[in-house]
C-alpha cells in the first residue's frame, strides 16, 4: 500500500483535476505513481508530463527513451518503474528478451543500444565530470549533442519518479516484470 494518501481522483479540484483529466484522455486511465504526484503537487506533475513531452518532441527513439528510463529505474531500484517501463518498452517495439537483457545488465547484441546503455550507467553510478573518451564513444556510437541534451533529460524525469516512487512505495498498478 502506498505511504501518500492519494484521495479519490473523482474528488479532485483545480489544477490537479484538470491535469488528471488531461492524462485521462492521452492514457485512458491515472496511473498510480501520477495520482499520488498530482494530488499533492500538480505543478510537479504537470513539469513531469512537460518534460516528457519535450521528449516526445526531441531527437531519441522512443526505444532509446524507453532503454533510458527502464536502466536508471532498474540501477534505482524503482519497483513501480520498472514495470511501467517495461510495458511502455515492449509498445516501442522492444522485444521480451531485450528488456529482461537490460533488466539484467546484459549486453543486448545491438551495439548503438549497448553503447547507451554503458553510457547512461556511467552518468548514472559516477560522480564528477566524465571522461571526453566516454563523450566521443557515445557519439561514435550515432548519437548527437542534441541527443546528449534529450538523455540528460529522460535521465532526470526518471529520477525524479524513482525518487518519488521510492518514498511513497507506490502501489504498482502495471503487469509484473518477469
Amino acid at each position: 500500500m502506498s505511504r501518500i494518501h492519494v484521495p479519490a481522483l473523482d474528488t479532485a479540484t483545480g489544477a490537479t483535476a484538470d491535469i488528471y483529466a488531461q492524462i485521462k484522455k492521452a492514457v485512458g486511465n491515472v496511473p498510480n505513481t501520477f495520482a499520488a504526484i498530482g494530488a499533492h503537487g500538480p505543478a510537479a506533475l504537470k513539469a513531469v508530463l512537460q518534460a516528457d513531452g519535450v521528449l516526445a518532441a526531441g531527437s531519441l527513439s522512443k526505444q532509446d527513451q524507453e532503454t533510458i528510463k527502464l536502466i536508471v529505474s532498474e540501477d534505482a531500484g524503482c519497483d513501480y518503474c520498472v514495470a511501467a517501463h517495461s510495458l511502455l518498452g515492449k509498445l516501442t517495439g522492444l522485444k521480451p528478451d531485450t528488456l529482461k537483457q537490460l533488466r539484467a545488465g546484459s549486453a543486448t547484441g545491438d551495439a548503438r543500444r549497448d553503447a547507451l546503455v554503458r553510457f547512461i550507467r556511467l552518468l548514472t553510478k559516477a560522480s564528477g565530470t566524465i571522461d571526453e573518451a566516454e563523450v566521443n564513444a557515445i557519439k561514435a556510437a550515432g548519437y548527437s549533442d542534441a541527443q546528449l541534451v534529450d538523455i540528460s533529460l529522460a535521465i532526470a524525469v526518471t529520477v525524479f519518479t524513482n525518487v518519488f516512487n521510492r518514498i511513497n512505495d507506490t502501489a504498482i498498478d502495471f503487469p509484473a516484470v518477469d
